[in-house]
């Protein structure tokens, strides 16, 4: 089924206009299913979580080919009516016009914004050079430019992810992404009221993308007035799916046990009903 071009350029915009004032929460769907529960639920635009999407696919975190991600970003788009943003990783490529190239794909798939991080995937040097990373933010600019410049464009610092606990370091980075074209900075990780404070000052008046992936005091009130823009939960939700999956099955395989197995389960009704609906 081709795509709407007037409705994708519309879920765009809408896109867009979230993040000009007030702080929303972005959820991570990672199946067609999850995407139109959290749609159900009103929230008002999803973004994909790379994590979820390969454990769904037996993979690690960062196992899958861009080729995987890009049938995903497609299954999501056409699930739902909502802006969906893509986790892209660091673009599925070894290089910046590679980059680039993936941005041009992912933007054929309808998504209607994508993040590129600073991550390099090796274990002595877990964050590219910052000549480099800006090299490759400066491509996905370009790319989206482009096609348009519809789609919103997220940098991310993965310091504090990577064990590089650097807040210095991730305000100079973030700063430069901003400079470079980034429309929305994220730095995934940080978590204390100080540290999201420097870092909306640090990019203001660019938009801020705070990870609430774990157990937090903080509420969206609270986020809000630190002048954060948008909340993800990363793969949270998909954890939380996995955590319940996992310890009824273990019930199951280590006691032989049912009465407890499926304490916490969604009910089969309740689940019919609601894609029956349509929502």
């Amino acid at each position: 089924m081709g795509l709407d071009t007037s409705a994708i350029a519309a879920r765009r915009q809408a896109f867009k206009a979230l993040h000009a004032s007030g702080c929303f929460v972005i959820p991570n769907p990672w199946d067609a299913g999850s995407a139109r529960y959290l749609q159900g639920l009103g929230f008002k635009a999803l973004a994909t979580t790379s994590s979820g999407l390969a454990w769904s696919r037996g993979q690690p975190d960062g196992g899958l080919s861009r080729d995987e991600v890009l049938e995903h970003l497609r299954e999501l788009v056409a699930a739902t009516e909502l802006p969906v943003n893509a986790d892209f990783e660091s673009g599925y490529a070894s290089d910046a016009k590679g980059v680039a190239e993936s941005v041009r794909l992912a933007i054929e798939t309808g998504v209607a914004g994508l993040s590129i991080e600073d991550a390099s995937g090796e274990t002595v040097q877990p964050i590219r050079p910052l000549d480099e990373a800006l090299e490759r933010l400066r491509a996905a600019r370009r790319a989206i430019d482009d096609a348009g410049g519809e789609v919103l464009l997220v940098g991310r610092a993965e310091n504090f992810l990577h064990g590089v606990r650097d807040l210095d370091d991730t305000l100079t980075r973030l700063k430069a992404y901003a400079q470079a074209g980034a429309d929305c900075l994220y730095a995934p990780g940080i978590g204390t009221a100080q540290e999201i404070a420097a870092v909306v000052a640090a990019v203001a008046p660019k938009p801020v993308n705070l990870l609430i992936g774990a157990t937090s005091s903080l509420t969206l009130q609270e986020v809000a007035a630190l002048g954060v823009r948008r909340i993800s939960v990363g793969g949270a939700l998909a954890r939380a799916a996995w955590g319940g999956f996992m310890r009824g099955a273990q019930v199951i395989a280590e006691q032989g046990r049912f009465d407890t197995a499926f304490a916490d389960a969604a009910s089969g009704q309740a689940l019919n009903a609601f894609f029956r609906g349509g929502a």
